[in-house]
């Protein structure tokens, strides 16, 4: 297996880095970089998605028919890598990378026509409505129903940990429309406006939340919500295999561009005096624990390596995907705890808020302070969404092992 880059692929990788050095407006850079989760507002979100489509580069998977930039995988680990190395936002994935190669897959004519212009060029929101209260890992218990009206569905129940519900437009949700003896058989895949009557987002404030802090996750209700029949996707009972299909995507994503430039920030973290007055870089206990962590972000990198070249000779990723993302989210969990081991009690997130963007006051601490922890906090979902890292560690003994 050949893992060497062409100059045509270099030359593409060097264009991207020019074009994040003159496009990347240096105020969003700051405050991307500076707040406690990463975040940006939605209006400078949805702006840097549409200038990654004006160059081109909206919709790295998809296929040209369907106006996406369909980069081959070498194009597409460079592009993220590039990407990761200036820490630039990372597209929204629910309507880009989730919804719309389901849609592509088993949508109708009609539904591409409508929905997939709109997700390219970023002009509408979508989030995911899988989640039920008493329905996490055992998503087959949804109870979420749409039941049969004639020209509708009349959906009734909840979805949570619903993320950016809150400025979403569009929900693409499981919805239970008929009982059978295997749950799996009575779920289908729909699509619903937010705006419609009788939808209610409620947020739910998490432990990284600080006062002025990011809102992300919600609970969504729906009371007698009335979802066109022409939302459906494919066909009734059939959501459960396009659920799966969908997994596929979210799991895929590589995680080594992002790891290492996380690992960079604790290196310059460790560079700054500590409250003992020396810098932890001194230290040979965390210096031990830096290498320990760059090894396991190599290993994982030559395994994205090893994919890619399958990928580039026309294989799937398959279950492969759960590998790399228990290992991602794994890596990525104890890179936070190094950070907060950076800076040391200064990570007390609610008494130490920092100082805000473009304000005087010197920072409390180091000028990571202020977000290590609450990234800390934030990033423990990251072994439970998409399934759970003990659910896919399931998935991996069966379908990459053989194991029964």
């Amino acid at each position: 297996m050949d893992l060497q880059f062409t100059q045509e692929e270099l030359d593409f990788q060097s264009e991207v880095r020019d074009w994040l050095k003159e496009n990347y407006p240096e105020d969003m850079r700051e405050r991307h970089n500076n707040s406690p989760n990463g975040s940006i507002s939605r209006e400078e979100q949805m702006q840097w998605q549409v200038a990654l489509y004006k160059q081109g580069w909206a919709g790295i998977n998809w296929p040209k028919e369907y106006g996406g930039a369909e980069f081959s995988a070498s194009k597409k680990y460079l592009f993220n890598k590039e990407m990761a190395a200036v820490n630039a936002p990372t597209v929204i994935a629910f309507g880009e990378k989730m919804v719309a190669p389901v849609i592509m897959a088993f949508g109708t004519d009609e539904q591409k026509e409508k929905y997939l212009p709109d997700i390219l060029s970023s002009k509408v929101w979508w989030c995911q409505g899988y989640s039920e209260p008493g329905s996490g890992s055992d998503l087959a218990s949804l109870k979420t129903k749409a039941e049969d009206k004639g020209d509708h569905y009349l959906v009734n129940g909840a979805k949570t940990w619903t993320t950016m519900a809150q400025h979403a437009d569009m929900i693409f949700c499981l919805v239970r429309t008929s009982n059978e003896e295997i749950r799996q058989m009575g779920i289908s895949f729909l699509l619903i406006d937010m705006h419609s009557p009788g939808i209610i987002v409620q947020p739910i404030v998490t432990l990284d939340k600080a006062p002025e802090g990011h809102q992300e996750i919600n609970t969504v209700f729906f009371e007698d919500v009335k979802v066109p029949k022409e939302n459906l996707i494919g066909e009734e009972g059939k959501g459960w295999t396009y659920a799966k299909y969908l997994l596929e995507f979210e799991r895929g994503n590589g995680y080594s561009a992002g790891l290492y430039s996380s690992l960079e920030k604790i290196v310059d973290m460790a560079k700054t005096p500590t409250s003992g007055g020396e810098p932890l870089m001194e230290d040979s206990s965390f210096k031990e624990k830096l290498a320990d962590v760059e090894v396991q972000i190599n290993a994982m990198e030559a395994t994205e390596l090893r994919i890619l070249g399958s990928l580039s000779a026309g294989q799937n990723v398959g279950p492969e995907s759960s590998l790399l993302k228990t290992r991602g989210t794994e890596i990525g969990q104890l890179i936070t705890e190094l950070a907060v081991e950076a800076v040391d009690y200064y990570a007390i997130p609610f008494n130490n808020p920092g100082p805000g963007i473009g304000h005087n006051e010197p920072p409390i601490g180091s000028a990571f302070a202020n977000t290590s922890a609450p990234r800390y906090f934030n990033y423990r979902k990251a072994s439970i969404y998409a399934g759970s890292n003990e659910i896919q560690r399931n998935i991996m003994a069966k379908l990459v092992l053989g194991l029964t």
